[in-house]
C-alpha cells in the first residue's frame, strides 16, 4: 500500500471531487459515514457520553458529521468546538448547520481554558480537531486541552491522525499531541504512523478506504510503501514441479564463537526453513559438535581456530554468504572479515558483529559487495551512520548510505524499515513478543535463504522481514507473547508460508 505526503492527498482529493463529479461535501460525508459506521460496529450502541472535539477545518467537518450521524443512530453526543481561529472551512460550516438541525444540544464552543469541559475515564472521545493540514506546533490553551484530554484517561479516537501530529517532521518532546488508543485514516496509511518516534501517538490503526480516485492512486508514485500480505504474495517465486536441490542455492553462513554458538543455529535453521537447497556453516571449532548434533542437514566447516574465526574458508563458490551472528570482534576475525569482502563478488548479508566491525573499521565500507543486504537494530544502526537529530534525519542518513555504497538497510524494529534505492518499505507483521534474543539472527537466515533462491536481494529482504514477522505472529496467538521464542519463529517457516496465501 502506497503511502502519499500531504501534497498528493489534497490531489487526490481534489481529483476524485473532480472525475467523480462530487462536492467535497459529499466526500466529507462518505468518509464521515464509513467511520460511523466502524464506530458503531464496535459500541453497538453502549450507553457511553461520546464528546467529540472539533476544529473548525475539515477534520473538525469529519467529526461534526460523525457526531449528526451517531445522534441520529441514538447514541448521547456532546459536541465541543475548538475555536482557535475566526476562519471557518465552507464545508465545517455547512455541517455545523445540519448539525444543529438534528439534535438541540449544540456544540459547546471552547475558546480559552475556562472553557474545557469535565472529563472522565468512561468517556468516550473523538479528537477531530486538526488533521493533514497541521502547520505549527500547538501551544497555549490549545496545547493545555491537548493534554486535559489525554490527562482524562479516556478511550480516544483520532479521526484521520492525532491532533498535534505532523506528516513531515517529529515535534520536541514539550509540544502536546493527542495520544490516541485507535486512529481511524482515510484511504492511506501516514509515515509517521510507523515512526519510533510517533507511533504511540497513534494507537491501533484502522485504514478505511474512501474511494479516492483509484487512477490517480495506482499511478502516482511514492518512495514509501507499507508492506503487508497482498505486496507481500506477489514477491513470492513458486517452485517447479521438476527441481532439484541445486535449483535453491548453496547458502553459506559464518560466525560463532565460543559461547554464542546458539546464534548460528538459529540463523542456519531458519536458512533450511525458508527453502535454501544446501546450507553450510563456518565455525570456530568449539560450534562443530553443537551443529551437527543441532542439525544434520547443515554442513559444518570449521576454522583451525578453536574459539573464534581466524581464517574463513570460502571456496566453495556458495550462491550467497551471511556474515557476523555471534562472531565476536576480535582483531583476528576482523581480519579474516576484510579478506572475505575483499574476496567476495555477490551479494551478501551482514547482520551483528559483522555491522559492528564495519563501524569500527569503516575503511571496511569499501569493500561491501553491492546489493549486501545489512540488518541492523537501533544501536548498530547509530554505529554505523551516526546519529541523528529524529526519525526523519534518521531516514536521510539512511538514504545517503544507501547511495553512497549502493545496498540495502534493513531497519529492525517494531515496524521494519527495508530501504533502498531511495524508498522505504515499512512492515505491517510481527507483534511486541518478537523483541527476543535471536530474533535477528532467524531473520538474517530467512533473507539469506531467499536470496539462495534467486531473489533478488531487496526483494528477498521486503519478503523475508514479512515472514519473519507472520510467522511470530502464528506462534504468539499460539503461544502468547511471552512464551515466544525466537528458535520457534524458525520452526514455524512453513506455517507462514501456508498462510502468506490462505485467505
Amino acid at each position: 500500500m502506497k503511502i502519499f505526503s500531504a501534497e498528493q492527498l489534497k490531489k487526490a482529493d481534489a481529483l476524485t471531487i473532480k472525475n467523480q463529479n462530487i462536492t467535497s461535501e459529499e466526500l466529507m460525508e462518505r468518509a464521515a459515514s464509513l467511520t460511523t459506521e466502524e464506530i458503531h460496529k464496535r459500541i453497538q450502541n453502549a450507553e457511553i457520553d461520546i464528546k467529540i472535539f472539533c476544529g473548525v477545518g475539515n477534520n473538525g467537518g469529519d467529526g461534526l458529521v460523525i457526531a449528526r450521524l451517531l445522534i441520529e443512530k441514538g447514541y448521547h453526543v456532546k459536541v465541543f468546538v475548538v475555536n482557535y481561529t475566526d476562519k471557518r472551512s465552507d464545508d465545517f460550516l455547512l455541517n455545523y448547520e445540519r448539525l444543529k438541525e438534528t439534535t438541540n444540544d449544540w456544540p459547546e464552543y471552547i475558546k480559552d481554558e475556562g472553557d474545557f469541559p469535565a472529563l472522565s475515564q468512561n468517556d468516550f472521545i473523538i479528537d477531530a480537531i486538526f488533521g493533514i493540514g497541521l502547520n505549527r506546533p500547538l501551544e497555549g490553551w490549545i496545547a493545555n486541552l491537548v493534554k486535559h484530554i489525554n490527562n482524562s484517561k479516556a478511550f480516544i479516537l483520532a479521526i484521520d491522525m492525532p491532533s498535534g501530529l505532523f506528516l513531515d517532521r517529529i515535534l520536541k518532546k514539550e509540544y502536546q499531541l493527542i495520544s490516541a488508543s485507535f486512529t481511524i485514516s482515510f484511504q492511506t496509511p501516514k509515515l509517521v504512523f510507523f515512526l519510533p518516534q510517533t507511533m504511540d501517538y497513534v494507537g491501533d490503526l484502522q485504514v478505511l478506504d474512501i474511494g479516492l480516485d483509484r487512477e490517480f492512486l495506482n499511478s502516482e508514485k511514492t518512495n514509501s510503501n507499507l508492506i503487508s500480505k497482498h505486496e507481500a504474495r506477489v514477491l513470492y517465486k513458486p517452485r517447479k514441479s521438476n527441481s532439484h536441490k541445486g535449483d535453491y542455492g548453496h547458502a553459506l553462513i559464518i560466525g560463532g564463537s565460543y559461547g554464542k554458538i546458539g546464534s548460528m543455529v538459529l540463523t542456519t535453521t531458519a536458512a533450511l526453513r525458508t527453502g535454501a537447497g544446501l546450507v553450510s556453516t563456518f565455525v570456530p571449532k568449539c560450534g562443530y559438535t553443537i551443529l551437527q548434533t543441532a542439525l544434520p542437514e547443515a554442513m559444518v566447516i570449521t576454522d583451525k581456530n578453536e574459539e573464534k574465526l581466524t581464517n574463513i574458508d570460502h571456496s566453495m563458490d556458495p550462491s550467497v554468504i551471511c556474515f557476523g551472528m555471534g562472531a565476536g570482534k576480535d582483531q583476528m576475525t576482523v581480519q579474516a572479515f576484510k579478506k572475505l569482502l575483499q574476496a567476495t563478488e555477490k551479494p551478501m548479508l551482514i547482520d551483528a558483529d559483522g555491522l559492528n566491525m564495519i563501524s569500527e573499521n569503516k575503511e571496511l565500507l569499501e569493500f561491501l559487495p553491492k546489493k549486501s543486504v545489512l540488518t541492523p537494530h537501533p544501536k548498530e544502526l547509530e554505529r554505523l551512520i551516526g546519529e541523528w537529530e529524529d526519525d526523519f534525519d534518521k531516514l536521510k542518513k539512511v538514504e545517503e548510505f544507501t547511495k553512497t555504497y549502493d545496498v540495502i538497510l534493513v531497519l529492525k524494529g517494531s515496524h521494519t524499515f527495508t530501504c533502498a534505492e531511495g524508498n522505504i518499505y515499512i512492515n505491517n507483521s510481527g507483534n511486541p513478543g518478537m523483541a527476543t534474543a535471536g530474533s535477528g539472527d532467524v531473520l538474517s537466515g530467512i533473507i539469506t535463504g531467499l536470496i539462495s533462491q534467486q531473489y533478488e536481494p531487496l526483494a528477498a529482504a521486503i519478503l523475508g522481514v514479512y515472514l519473519h514477522g507472520l510467522s511470530g505472529d502464528i506462534v504468539a496467538e499460539n503461544k502468547s507473547y511471552q512464551a515466544l521464542i525466537s528458535g520457534d519463529i524458525a520452526e514455524n517457516m512453513g506455517a507462514a508460508f501456508q498462510s502468506l496465501f490462505a485467505d
